[in-house]
């Protein structure tokens, strides 16, 4: 999959394309099937498969003090949108100049100037331009160009429309597993290790501090998860998210304990993936009852993790 930043890179052997536009914040099991339609309809129609989305979102230009932060970070997005078999991807840099473009202008400067779309894929929800047009003035433009336009309906779970503000409300509750099923892979936190104040060590249960801002985060708790190294191999991992309010620390962390890891992490990518909440963050009364706890907490882990990756056992 080829990556450009600006509409001027975008070659010409990838016009002819069909585009799906959008925000695909977590890119989750609604999006999946947009861009499924998308590599679909570009194959039928001997086309190029291509995704253009903002970075950063539009919210976090024009009201970065309320802005959610995103649901994964942009290493993680490029991946996500590589595995639908995309053959292009625009990480379009998002300015308040630009967003002030209306519908009909974008509509003619991106998708039939600098795309030279044959087709569109969007979501019943898509709105476009500083006018916020609809699917129906996005049916009328394309009828006037002659360019196909498919409406994908809602992926539903449980009764529910699958949207990234859900997974966002679920992710914030602690409900990492019913996320997971919107998601259709596990939520998913990268980062880099830093060094820490090693209480962990003496303990008997030391632990890498994953550095990572300005991503979402579950709800503050002890987490059963999957930890990425580098190199591609999985362990189970503890995963405290939160203070640390035994030994008085109330500054949020992301620390995780590795089973069965030996060696050195510092400075190094790591990859936690929230298989199931286990619990809150308490505060004990002595060391003593806290190893004892993190011992049945990481039998708790090791079952979990036998469920999700039963040939890494």
């Amino acid at each position: 999959m080829d990556t450009f930043r600006r509409l001027e890179d975008f070659p010409a052997r990838r016009r002819r394309c069909v585009v799906s536009i959008g925000k695909f914040d977590g890119l989750h099991r609604g999006h999946a099937a947009i861009l499924s339609k998308v590599v679909e309809t570009a194959r039928s129609l001997d086309a190029s498969a291509v995704a253009f989305t903002f970075d950063p979102s539009p919210a976090q230009v024009l009201r970065p003090e309320t802005a959610a932060p995103p649901l994964c970070g942009p290493d993680q997005k490029i991946e996500l949108f590589e595995s639908f078999g995309l053959d292009a991807l625009i990480l379009f840099p998002t300015t308040r100049e630009f967003l002030q473009t209306s519908a009909r202008d974008f509509f003619e400067q991106v998708v039939v100037d600098s795309l030279g779309a044959v087709a569109l894929v969007e979501g019943s929800d898509f709105r476009f331009g500083s006018d916020r047009g609809s699917d129906e003035q996005l049916a009328k433009l394309c009828r006037e160009r002659k360019i196909r336009l498919d409406i994908v309906k809602p992926v539903e779970e449980g009764g529910a429309c699958v949207s990234s503000s859900l997974v966002r409300s679920l992710i914030a509750s602690g409900d990492v597993e019913s996320a997971r099923e919107l998601l259709g892979r596990p939520f998913e936190t990268r980062g880099f290790v830093e060094r820490g104040d090693m209480r962990g060590r003496t303990l008997g249960f030391p632990t890498a501090n994953l550095g990572a801002s300005g991503v979402a985060l579950p709800k503050s708790a002890l987490y059963a998860a999957a930890a990425r190294l580098e190199d591609g191999s999985v362990y189970p991992a503890a995963v405290n998210l939160g203070g640390n309010p035994t030994f008085g620390v109330d500054a949020i962390k992301i620390e995780a304990h590795l089973l069965d890891f030996q060696g050195d992490l510092y400075g190094k990518p790591l990859s936690v993936s929230y298989l199931q909440k286990i619990r809150d963050v308490v505060k004990f009364n002595s060391r003593e009852e806290l190893i004892a706890q993190m011992n049945r907490d990481l039998e708790a882990v090791r079952a979990i993790f036998r469920r999700y990756f039963p040939r890494a056992c």
